[in-house]
């Protein structure tokens, strides 16, 4: 189908759509298009079991894949500056499109390139058996963590650190199979359940203060046993292979920098960008992954911003998108994802809207996903919709 032609399938689309027997919404708002409507499901855990890698402030696979299917043909290069756990591009190989993402944080692209090109369970095992965590008594235990873990698996972890900073650099010649290893381990390092390797702690995508831990600590009056973190590893592992069939993996790009500055794109090379940039300052990245950084070997001093003023976010947002402007292709598309902040008062869609005013595009309309808030409504003891970002806000544009 004519790339020009996408638009006016998708408008009739999203306006007629009924797939969860709901009525789509539209109005207009300050002259703004909004349609209005449950597009993808808020069930958990509803497509490819690659995609559960625990991270803050992620979005549904379902979101880019909502706007891949329509936009986008098999061999069209996906792209999104944003890139977070991965799921756009994670996504976009799933579905026989080339994959591109970068993130200012390298954990991002520790976290995503291992899934575009997993090794077998065989490999995984083999790897763990040969390191033989149990036996080895690491160089440098941090015993300031022992809050999380139990000192012997403390000395598991310290012990895999070691092996990993050694056999698999963050960027340069990588060996993927101790690159699956790591990314296993920082999705497994913190959490809620037994899956982990630590006490019990929350949330599980990312890491309380220490003090905060001797908190919870005492308050459940529990202490850390010893964990196998080898057969966690695995376990995990096994899990998110376990629908796995193939992955487009031939034209993958994934990088670090800033959303602002893609000196490794060229000119007119994306066909999509599905992103969602950090909503102000309701998440800080830097300060929720201390303890994923340090396991990975990330200098505790990169520049992660953290904006708070309404107008330095959506001066950084019109730099991103005027970059975005000169990657897509004429007739490409972009899909630009905010949630709703300060209970609602804050329309941030509308601010990304017009940051496209003076720039190469022609704007589509905004989307808007209802979604209940069950999983993390049910985590915080929260009635579904009362808190947190409860809407999916994505502004759709044409580069012209």
């Amino acid at each position: 189908m004519n790339k020009y032609n996408k638009v006016k399938s998708l408008l009739n689309d999203v306006t007629e759509f009924n797939k969860f027997s709901k009525k789509t919404i539209v109005y207009h708002d300050e002259e703004i298009p909004y349609f209005i409507n449950e597009y993808w499901t808020a069930k958990q855990r509803m497509s490819s079991n690659l995609h559960e890698i625990s991270y803050r402030a992620c979005f549904k696979p379902q979101l880019p894949e909502f706007f891949i299917q329509r936009l986008t043909e098999e061999g069209d290069f996906v792209y999104d500056p944003f890139m977070g756990r991965g799921t756009t591009p994670i996504q976009a190989a799933l579905m026989r499109r080339n994959a591109a993402g970068s993130d200012v944080n390298p954990l991002s692209l520790l976290l995503t390139r291992p899934r575009l090109k997993p090794p077998t369970l065989e490999e995984i095992k083999y790897t763990l058996d040969q390191v033989d965590l149990t036996n080895k008594v690491a160089a440098n235990l941090r015993e300031d963590l022992l809050p999380f873990f139990h000192i012997k698996t403390l000395n598991q972890i310290c012990s895999l650190r070691e092996f990993l900073l050694d056999n698999a650099p963050i960027t340069g010649k990588i060996d993927p199979i101790s690159d699956w290893i790591r990314m296993v381990a920082l999705n497994r390092l913190t959490g809620h359940s037994p899956g982990f390797f630590s006490v019990y702690t929350l949330p599980p995508n990312q890491a309380v203060s220490i003090e905060s831990q001797i908190k919870i600590n005492i308050k459940r009056n529990q202490t850390a046993v010893e964990k196998d973190i080898a057969s966690l590893i695995y376990r995990k592992s096994k899990y998110l292979l376990k629908d796995f069939v193939s992955i487009n993996n031939a034209q993958n790009n994934l990088f670090i920098a800033e959303a602002h500055d893609l000196d490794r794109l060229e000119d007119n090379s994306i066909d999509l960008v599905v992103t969602s940039p950090p909503f102000l300052n309701i998440v800080n990245y830097k300060q929720d992954n201390w303890m994923r950084n340090w396991f990975a070997g990330i200098n505790e001093n990169i520049n992660i911003s953290h904006i708070a003023n309404l107008s330095d976010w959506t001066e950084m947002i019109h730099k991103v998108i005027k970059e975005l402007s000169r990657v897509i292709k004429p007739g490409g598309f972009l899909a630009f994802e905010v949630g709703e902040v300060k209970g609602g008062k804050c329309a941030l869609e509308k601010n990304v809207w017009s940051c496209m005013s003076n720039l190469p595009f022609n704007r589509i309309g905004i989307l808007v996903n209802q979604q209940d808030f069950t999983k993390t409504a049910n985590c915080w003891g929260v009635s579904n919709n009362q808190s947190g970002v409860n809407t999916n806000r994505i502004v759709v544009a044409q580069r012209i």
